[in-house]
């Protein structure tokens, strides 16, 4: 995993928006309707194309295919494991639920066409890692692609969901207990996570349960209770990794990439050393939101491992309005400060832009202006750190 060493390196979370018809042919995936095989595959292959362009057009180092091919960062998985049927509903964060207002307000949102990621397909048999086409396809897809620019990525990333996104998101009705769901799930990704990194792409694992749940799936009990979760799917993370170099695997987590209050989001500061044991190579944090903005100090508190980098979170990934490059730069500044050493600090957003399909906040035309402004503010923190 490349670091800082001339420049900061940019990147991001990982979804970039999708095509309108595009959209539509993933929601109906998303709900196992017959969708025409060959359409699919054209429109992802031109999506593909086209958000690799752009990320290289707006100066992105480090990038990837922007999930195109996914109906969402999570349930993507229930066509490729074994056992998932049906559907079931997840809990609703609790800062959406407390405040009457804010539904009322946002009810146009929840209306539009998008992946759902509160109907979720649950598991109701083993599961297992049953078909890899998709992810060799997608590896495939994303080289050609990459390979056909003038000038490619620095580095190339793939995104895979976590044992525990996917164990919360994702209701269980088939194993006894929760732990042994999530572990059967760590052993069923395991497949996955090799063969991304196998395919000479750095791995990013999607973790937003080990943030998120606190006001989801544990917003009504204590935070003991919570901490026990983050534990455990640290430990399935690190048997899913088991044999892969530590320095090829980022890990990204986030209190839920929504517009809404956070007013119940865990503190950085309760989850940071829990998060120190994952063995990965990198964290990918939310450090621009309202509510995180100021949880860099927690790296001078709690020092990042000398071994690890971190891909800090400078761009709102669900406000439309575009960051200064300054403020981008102030951003990295105060990070590289509070971590010791700007080398090992890259330039991120807090989360991707359209972590399901159809639930973007962001037009499309600004998200491009926000990754511009992303790779002017780290030429400006390059210059003021590294000179």
């Amino acid at each position: 995993m490349y670091r800082s060493s001339e420049r900061i390196l940019t990147t991001h979370a990982g979804s970039l928006p999708r095509p309108r018809a595009l959209v539509e042919m993933l929601v109906r995936q998303s709900q196992r309707e017959p969708v025409d095989a060959a359409a699919l595959a054209a429109a992802v292959e031109q999506a593909t194309a086209h958000v690799v362009q752009r990320q290289l057009e707006v100066g992105i180092d480090v990038g990837n295919n922007g999930e195109q091919s996914r109906e969402s960062f999570v349930t993507y998985v229930q066509h490729r494991l074994s056992g998932f049927a049906g559907f079931a509903q997840r809990p609703i964060m609790q800062d959406i639920t407390h405040f009457r207002s804010f539904i009322e307000l946002k009810m146009p949102d929840f209306a539009r066409t998008k992946v759902s990621l509160t109907i979720t397909p649950q598991a109701v048999g083993a599961v297992r890692y049953a078909d890899r086409s998709a992810v060799e396809r997608e590896c495939a897809a994303h080289w050609r692609i990459v390979q056909a620019q003038p000038q490619p990525f620095v580095e190339s990333f793939m995104t895979a969901a976590s044992p525990g996104i996917v164990a919360a998101a994702m209701p269980n009705a088939y194993y006894q207990t929760i732990d042994e769901y999530v572990l059967a799930v760590a052993d069923a990704l395991a497949t996955e996570y090799a063969y991304i990194v196998g395919q000479g792409l750095v791995l990013q694992l999607d973790c937003p349960d080990l943030a998120m749940e606190r006001h989801t799936l544990f917003a009504d009990r204590p935070l003991a209770d919570f901490l026990r979760w983050v534990d455990l799917n640290v430990a399935a993370i690190n048997r899913a990794l088991d044999g892969l170099p530590t320095d090829r695997v980022r890990l990204h987590v986030c209190w839920g990439n929504y517009e809404a209050p956070h007013l119940f989001d865990v503190p950085l500061e309760d989850i940071l050393p829990r998060l120190y044991a994952a063995r990965v190579g990198a964290l990918v944090l939310s450090l621009a939101n309202p509510r995180h903005a100021h949880e860099y100090r927690c790296f001078a508190r709690h020092p990042l491992p000398p071994d690890m980098l971190l891909v800090a979170g400078v761009i709102d990934p669900t406000t439309n309005y575009v960051e200064h490059p300054e403020v981008v730069a102030e951003r990295l500044e105060r990070a590289a400060q509070a971590v010791g050493d700007p080398h090992r600090v890259l330039a991120g957003t807090d989360c991707g832009f359209d972590t399901s399909a159809g639930l973007g906040e962001v037009a499309e035309e600004v998200v491009w202006e926000k990754l511009r402004a992303l790779r002017g503010g780290a030429d400006l923190a390059t210059q003021r750190l590294l000179g």
